[in-house]
């Protein structure tokens, strides 16, 4: 790696259990985040179900306590990512699903102490008029809304590449922005994901240096490629130096693909500055 973060720039680095250490059983993850140096992960939704059994909420509870990290993002249901799925925000199909969802993610993340939820918008429907998907996709970022708020936290939205996620809308941070401000509530924030949005072709440090007071979080991954910070074209050295002063003091996220183990991939991010 050419580039090595600022020493005092503020910034608090977190893990993405559902991206990195995923040749390890979800369980084992936290661990093995704290071995790696870390205090901080966060999750995309990890079950199968928007209610799983109190036994598996449980122990996901268990398992990041017990590993001492903290969790700081959780994303709320978003159906079957695998599967091609982006969110259930928009989508009628999704409805129950996600509503189903809203107590039980905030209550994970109330007993946690995490204060980031993410809403991803969902696919376009086919047939069904984009303004009835962005009309039910207000409902429910109310609905999300309320539920944060009642345990102080801050629902953020996403905006996604279209080249991976060719279906999702959202694909700026300009949409993301309008997006927010039709919701009309005061702890809804934009997600900068700056790998998705430098591949839209964003100028991410004009973003950052125009936009950070609406970032509700930042995550991380070089483009091209989706590896860690350094492997590819962005200008992260840049980039978290601009982070840090403009006073960004949320976590930023580590959402890449390793090339190998993960617990090898974080070379580029010394260890003191791990947590």
């Amino acid at each position: 790696m050419s580039f090595s973060v600022p020493p005092s720039d503020g910034l608090a680095f977190d893990v993405n259990l559902s991206i990195l250490f995923t040749e390890l059983p979800l369980l084992q993850r936290p661990e093995a985040a704290a071995k790696a140096g870390f205090d901080a992960v966060e999750l995309w939704w990890p079950f199968d179900r928007p209610d799983p059994p109190d036994a598996d909420l449980d122990a996901l509870r268990r398992s990041i306590q017990d590993a001492g990290v903290r969790l700081v993002g959780l994303n709320f249901d978003a159906g079957d990512m695998a599967a091609g799925e982006r969110g259930l925000l928009s989508r009628p199909g999704g409805a129950a699903r996600f509503l189903a969802n809203v107590d039980v993610a905030a209550g994970l993340a109330e007993s946690l102490g995490c204060r980031v939820l993410n809403a991803l918008y969902g696919n376009r429907v086919p047939g069904l008029a984009e303004a009835a998907q962005r009309e039910l996709a207000l409902t429910h970022l109310a609905r999300a809304a309320e539920a944060a708020a009642a345990i102080g936290a801050t629902v953020v939205v996403e905006a996604l590449n279209s080249h991976e996620n060719p279906g999702y809308p959202i694909t700026s941070s300009a949409a993301a922005f309008d997006l927010i401000d039709e919701t009309g509530a005061a702890n809804v924030a934009f997600l900068a994901d700056l790998y998705h949005l430098h591949r839209m072709g964003e100028d991410v440090l004009e973003l950052i240096d125009r936009h950070a007071g609406r970032f509700g979080h930042v995550q991380v991954a070089d483009d091209p490629g989706r590896g860690q910070p350094g492997t590819a074209a962005m200008p992260y050295d840049l980039i978290f130096e601009r982070l840090g002063a403009v006073g960004y003091r949320g976590h930023v996220g580590l959402e890449y693909r390793p090339a190998g183990p993960s617990a090898e991939s974080f070379t580029w991010l010394k260890k003191e500055r791990r947590h």
